[in-house]
């Protein structure tokens, strides 16, 4: 049987081919770990192990589904019949049209097997539409030169909208209403370019905030939320319903929160989307994480850091046993900077494991473990297997619990490496924690050996950057002189189309480095305070963040607010 995580494509793919005799369960389990083993798709990997060849499988998918192959190559696009599909829509689906029979619109798909776009794309159009099997290739090749990337603007779309719904009643109890509101074609054109636009911008979250008298959508950019031309106050019901409908939630429920996920292809790229949905006074607010893998540089050396900073924590992340944790609030980089020191230590001698959630980034030659808390795959679950798997290095996505904490400390003691993240102010913020939790002082003590607490703050536009000397004021709430900064000026965005009028353009780590030593460890025995902790580990030449900050000003990398608002003494 195909594993349980198999994405539906593959899985659709394995009973195909099985049913066909084409391959044995045996082959297909070898190839699919391959796939998992070397994040490379499954289709893929049973292309190169020659169990099948792209046309043949392309013509068992389309007698499957009851329909034909279709080659660009054989016949040409008509564009008049291209001129059917928007652009927005062609690239989200996937799809380029072919030809019209009476009232249907025939169209290739590259994933034909996509059961969303069955049912969403004649909604979508508004008009039947007849599912060829394309040849992705073709597909992907066609796209680009047919349907470059637009700048749909999310105004220009409200235009189109400023009448919809307006005189629909929806009955907002009523699961039929809301599905048709959720798929009339101008809702998800609407929500299609949202989301483009969201990738486009590099957005983190989506916000869909509805208010008493309005409806607001603001996208998380660098850290900052900015507000987008506020739709209709009547879209809030059908733009959300329609959301839910993407990431597969209870339309009629609207008492509880719920959590789902949206899988896209935008760019040619694949988009994993986290939806939260929470009850609130006037609807329901819904707040997409978006985690778009082609945007994170899983590079040590890329992260901010100095060069001290990156050999030190070189050096912890090779030792053969030991807990090093990264801490920070929710945002801060502590995963990137994780999954950053594992592909440095990823290599073919040691076996290395992570239990998270969810999986966010893939690495190839790491066994990684989604947690599921409602099947009772805790992470203290999936670490207690974990020992039982031979590993060298073992990270952990969260710890939450005292069982959790307990487990990392005993795979700390039977020799492993165990990386973590916790959620403090502080490094040393961290020790305290571990102690509330219910972990024994003398095991913190002789099992940590770092923990690494971090900032993402924002750059200053490179294109509209000034420099400027700093006022007193600035310099005292800093807690530095004029000595300190040795002459050098501060810097600031004034404010650009390439930054969107923010005078901020990226961002850039902050980082303070507690290095376990044997006095650090004396102060944990005893239960000292988190400030004594850090006092200590500052006379032994901790950089505090607020000094690392201080730093990115001096070197024009960010400003003095953004330092400021992150960091404390």
């Amino acid at each position: 049987m195909p594993a349980i995580d198999m994405d539906p494509e593959s899985s659709v793919v394995w009973h195909l081919l099985l049913d066909a005799g084409i391959a044995t369960e045996e082959q297909l389990e070898e190839a699919y770990e391959e796939s998992v083993m070397n994040n490379r798709p499954f289709i893929t990997i049973l292309y190169n192990y020659e169990i099948i060849t792209e046309d043949n499988l392309l013509q068992l998918i389309a007698e499957n589904m009851g329909t034909e192959v279709h080659s660009f190559h054989k016949k040409k696009a008509d564009e008049e019949i291209l001129a059917k599909v928007a652009t927005d829509t062609a690239r989200f689906y996937n799809v380029i049209p072919v030809a019209e029979e009476g009232d249907t619109l025939v169209v290739a798909a590259r994933d034909p097997l996509n059961h969303k776009l069955i049912d969403e794309l004649p909604f979508a159009l508004d008009r039947e539409c007849k599912i060829l099997v394309g040849y992705p290739a073709e597909i992907d090749e066609l796209m680009d030169v047919y349907y470059p990337e637009a700048n749909n603007s999310v105004e220009g779309v409200l235009d189109e909208l400023e009448t919809i719904h307006q005189s629909r009643k929806i009955d907002e109890n009523d699961v039929a209403s809301l599905e048709r509101a959720a798929n009339d074609a101008p809702i998800v054109r609407f929500v299609n370019i949202i989301l483009q636009q969201a990738i486009k911008d590099k957005a983190s979250d989506i916000h869909f905030e509805p208010f008493s008298d309005e409806f607001r959508i603001r996208y998380r950019i660098d850290g900052a939320l900015f507000e987008m031309a506020p739709p209709p106050k009547h879209l809030a019901v059908p733009v959300i319903s329609r959301i839910k409908v993407m990431s597969g939630l209870n339309i009629a429920e609207r008492r509880v929160p719920q959590d789902g996920r949206i899988e896209l292809r935008i760019s040619k790229r694949p988009i994993d989307l986290r939806v939260s949905t929470l009850p609130t006074r006037y609807g329901e607010s819904v707040v997409l994480r978006v985690l778009d893998r082609a945007v994170v540089n899983l590079d040590l050396d890329s992260l901010g850091m100095t060069p001290q900073t990156v050999h030190d924590i070189r050096a912890l992340i090779t030792r053969p046993n030991g807990i090093f944790i990264v801490t920070g609030p929710t945002g801060s980089g502590k995963t990137t900077t994780l999954y950053s020191g594992l592909k440095e230590i990823n290599t073919i001698e040691d076996k290395l494991l992570t239990a998270e959630d969810p999986v966010e980034y893939d690495i190839d030659g790491i066994m990684q473990v989604p947690v599921r808390s409602a099947i009772g795959m805790t992470f203290a679950a999936a670490l207690r297997s974990f020992l039982r798997q031979d590993p060298d290095r073992i990270m952990v996505g969260e710890i939450r619990d005292v069982e959790t904490a307990s487990m990392a400390v005993q795979a700390s003691l039977t020799g492993h490496l165990v990386l973590t993240t916790l959620h403090t102010n502080d490094a040393a913020g961290a020790i305290t924690r571990l102690i509330d939790m219910g972990v024994e002082p003398f095991l913190i003590a002789s099992t940590l050996v770092g923990v690494l607490a971090q900032r993402l703050i924002r750059r200053v536009c490179k294109n509209c950057q000034e420099f400027y000397d700093p006022e007193d004021l600035e310099l005292k709430l800093l807690g530095i002189t004029r000595e300190d900064i040795q002459g050098k000026q501060f810097s600031r965005g004034r404010g650009c189309e390439m930054c969107n009028n923010t005078g901020y353009k990226g961002r850039v780590g902050i980082f303070e480095l507690l290095h376990i030593t044997a006095e650090i460890q004396m102060l944990i025995n005893e239960r000292k305070p988190t400030q004594l902790i850090k006092e200590c580990a500052v006379n032994q030449g901790m950089i505090t963040m607020r000094a690392d900050g201080i730093n990115q000003i001096l070197n024009g990398v960010s400003s003095a607010e953004e330092v400021l608002q992150y960091t404390v003494f």
